[in-house]
């Protein structure tokens, strides 16, 4: 195969046939980015319809085989499955000796760092954690959505300017994390993205049940606004009545999602706890505020 870059060579990688296993969201967007960097797609496997037809539309005339059969083919194997699918899939790969030495393994999972590949690499495999930043539609949107993206890359130090290059060849921007962080970076990020769609969901239900014809074009704006006045400022941009230790105001709230949205308020009142403690810790909220308030979110889990 072309042997992935390394030292003063490393600046781009050789030309690469590649695979994915696991034609879920990610992996034919990956890969058709790596298409346009002039790398070549040669297989894919997937078992659902959805899959089959997400390969059909970012990755044109790339067959489905099986995952053996793609590593067999492919140079560099994209291993996008569930993050919990993935430490079988490696242990079955490398015990049927599907794994080539010197073959790249990439697998795009926020939670692992590289020693999930550990049977592949003892079996001769490069292994590198390329996970995108990024939230995934299955369309080829996504391609486009790579340009900018973050990539948080983990790799042994030998691999490491092969892993930035790819993701610099995807449109990414690599960002290091040590294996022992992955855990850590990826509860932030799922703390930051995947609880936003919850947040954002349950504030549209509520707007709806509220008579608001348009939730999301009314929240659109505000959310807009605070994203960009968090990602500046943090936890000075805090508004509202939690920081401004608005108890009166907290307490009609718990009242309303009791009356409206009883599943809301376990939410609700962890968030403001949270936000309460932010506050009063950077000197938003005055202590004399707090007392009341912090009561009332105390009285809201008894009732």
């Amino acid at each position: 195969m072309n042997q992935p870059p390394s030292g003063a060579a490393g600046d781009r990688p050789a030309r690469l046939t590649v695979g994915v296993v696991g034609a879920g969201r990610v992996g034919p967007a990956l890969a058709a980015a790596l298409a346009l960097a002039g790398h070549r797609p040669v297989a894919a496997s997937g078992v659902s319809d959805a899959s089959r037809r997400r390969a059909e539309a970012l990755l044109p005339g790339v067959p489905l085989v099986e995952p053996a059969e793609v590593l067999a083919r492919a140079d560099l194997v994209l291993l996008t499955v569930p993050d919990d699918a993935l430490p079988g899939l490696t242990a079955g790969l490398a015990e049927t000796g599907a794994v080539r030495p010197g073959q790249l393994l990439a697998h795009a999972s926020g939670r692992y760092g590289t020693a999930v590949l550990g049977p592949a690499t003892r079996a001769g495999a490069l292994p590198l954690a390329l996970h995108p930043v990024m939230t995934f539609t299955g369309t080829p949107v996504d391609v486009q959505r790579l340009a900018g993206c973050s990539f948080g890359v983990t790799a042994p130090e030998e691999l490491r300017l092969a892993a930035e290059a790819l993701v610099i060849e995807m449109g990414g921007e690599p960002e290091w994390v040590a294996e022992e962080a992955r855990p850590l970076y990826h509860a932030a990020l799922a703390l930051g993205a995947n609880h936003l769609v919850t947040l954002v969901a349950q504030a549209m239900e509520l707007l709806r049940t509220a008579g608001v014809g348009a939730p999301d074009r009314m929240l659109g704006p505000l959310l807009g606004a605070a994203l960009d006045n968090a990602l500046r400022s943090g936890d000075a941009a805090l508004t509202g009545p939690v920081a401004r230790g608005d108890a009166g105001t907290v307490a009609a709230h718990i009242t309303e999602l009791r009356r409206h949205s009883p599943q809301a308020v376990a939410g609700y009142l962890a968030m403001a706890r949270t936000t309460a403690d932010r506050a009063l810790a950077g000197g938003l909220l005055r202590p004399e505020l707090a007392e009341d308030l912090l009561e009332v979110l105390s009285d809201g889990d008894t009732r």
